[in-house]
């Protein structure tokens, strides 16, 4: 039974039957995790691209690449901008309301987009600088849409498919991620057959056309048009009636809110609120000793498994080209023109995604309600493990060309794995478990502390899997592990992601105020 202490416009919430608003949030919010996933991932299309044209050497035998620092900088910058936008962010989303807030991402994410592609001069250090300074307030407004889009589909949803509803928003991103790859594919296509050039090796400056330039370009600004497309609905959502009611006090304006969304008349208990919030005794910060002893364990679960997750998923993504290139299913570098190689690249990465990547939210989303989100996460991380096992103790196996289509198959299932698993429930999970008043902070605090763990996989990885081999390393990169024993270290992190699942607790088929403890602040009650 639902506690006695919940507001009438909470239980509304909790029991309403799926309705049209559910599909529209989900689209108004999954259109800026489409946008997010494109913008991140899509610089991992161009990076190559990039090389060849500002860091071309005259005489070598391979096409120029970005320096180890530029392209840890080019690669990592977002990141670091996005983890600094989830704290900034999800806390100003307790402080201001979540709508308030919604609206500063989208535009920031939209005009850095836009200037992302506008980066000035011809010099590499100019273009590389300004790129740099844009992807990094682009980051940072994407780090705002992962605690507002979770913690406004969270509050807006009913108890027995919120799970699901979440997973759709988050499964938006593999969208993104596809989309990236489809229209680098249709760009690079135009491009490649309207401006002929010949292999590297042939001819190494006319591999190059001066064209080129303008395809990372367009892939980069075009990030924006679907988070612009949806500006005009996240204005006209109302704010939660969480947030408005728990947060802000205005139990009528929730009321009034919801009624006009769920289209039934509430009441709007405005006495029972300010009584209930008279007598609580439970108005506890993020630093006190009550959150502490509360929510302790459980920010400490949703922050390890998020942490330990993104090393291994972010250092998968984002150089998933350059173990394509060590199994020999991208052609070397020397035997393409500049153009065709972003073909070939974004060809790997849509295939991917195709296959395993998107299967993999959407698993998520229909199955997160039934078997559960302790689940789920459990056996994303056992499997992603296994799998990565598998691929790395016979890697000298696999990178055999008979075998190359055989660790192309195993490395997708750990996609899939991930996504039918923690990559998913790591997002959904923060968004259920905390009190209102500090539930966009602390899944600010759990996503930054993902993309923490993304920074980390995406600078160690670059130079963990170098070659053992100093003469085969990349140009400018020291030597590193190897592919193999990088794919050994991944196995471990999931290994210890699994572990850490234990300390998340399952919300399945419960409101946010069983899960968060509310019901018993509003009354005024202890815990037994």
């Amino acid at each position: 039974m639902e506690p006695s202490g919940n507001l009438q416009v909470l239980n509304a919430l909790d029991g309403a039957k799926t309705q049209w608003y559910h599909f529209t949030a989900i689209v108004i919010a999954g259109m800026g995790f489409f946008t997010d996933a494109y913008d991140l991932f899509c610089i991992s299309l161009v990076t190559k691209l990039l090389g060849r044209i500002y860091y071309y050497q005259e005489g070598s035998p391979k096409p120029g690449s970005l320096p180890p620092q530029v392209s840890a900088a080019v690669n990592g910058v977002a990141l670091v901008g996005t983890l600094a936008g989830q704290l900034f962010f999800g806390w100003l989303g307790d402080k201001l309301g979540r709508k308030k807030v919604y609206g500063i991402t989208l535009m920031l994410m939209c005009l850095c987009s836009i200037a992302s592609g506008l980066s000035f001069g011809s010099q590499p250090k100019g273009v590389m600088t300004t790129l740099c300074f844009f992807r990094f307030w682009l980051g940072f407004g994407i780090g705002g849409d992962y605690p507002l889009s979770a913690t406004i589909m969270s509050e807006y949803s009913n108890k027995k498919t919120r799970g699901g509803f979440i997973a759709a928003v988050f499964a938006m991103q593999g969208f993104g991620i596809l989309g990236g790859g489809v229209f680098a594919i249709f760009i690079a296509t135009i491009f490649d057959n309207k401006f002929k050039a010949p292999p590297y090796e042939v001819d190494p400056v006319k591999s190059t056309v001066p064209e080129a330039d303008y395809v990372w370009r367009i892939v980069l600004m075009v990030g924006a048009l679907p988070a612009l497309l949806t500006y005009y609905w996240r204005m006209k959502m109302p704010e939660t009636a969480r947030f408005t009611a728990l947060v802000a006090k205005d139990a009528k304006k929730a009321a009034s809110d919801m009624s006009k969304v769920l289209q039934v008349d509430i009441e709007s208990e405005q006495d029972k609120l300010d009584e209930a919030m008279a007598d609580t005794k439970f108005s506890y910060g993020l630093l006190s000793k009550e959150f502490a002893k509360r929510h302790g364990l459980h920010l400490l679960g949703t922050t390890s498994t998020w942490f330990l997750l993104d090393i291994a998923f972010y250092s998968q993504n984002l150089f998933q080209k350059d173990i394509f290139s060590a199994i020999g299913w991208i052609p070397p570098a020397k035997t393409m023109n500049a153009i065709y190689e972003v073909y070939k690249i974004a060809r790997a990465q849509t295939l991917i995604a195709l296959c395993s990547t998107v299967p993999g939210y959407w698993f998520t989303v229909f199955l997160i309600d039934r078997i559960g989100r302790f689940t789920i996460q459990l056996i994303g991380f056992i499997m992603m493990t296994i799998f990565m096992f598998v691929l790395a103790f016979p890697y000298n196996y696999w990178i055999q060309p008979k075998h190359n289509m055989g660790f192309v198959v195993f490395y997708s299932l750990t996609f899939f794995f991930a996504n039918f698993g923690p990559n998913a429930t790591t997002f959904v999970v923060p968004a259920e478990i905390f009190p209102a008043r500090l539930r966009s902070t602390c899944h600010g605090i759990s996503a930054a502390s993902g993309k923490l763990g993304a920074i980390v996989g995406a600078f160690g990885f670059l130079y963990l899997a170098q070659n053992k081999d100093p003469a085969k390393a990349d140009h400018g990169y020291p030597p590193g592990i190897g592919v193999k024993n990088s794919l050994i270290v991944l196995g471990v992190i999931n290994l210890l992601g699994t572990l850490c699942t234990f300390l998340v607790p399952e919300s399945k088929g419960k409101s946010l105020e069983e899960m968060s403890g509310e019901n018993e602040e509003e009354t005024g009650e202890t815990r037994a």
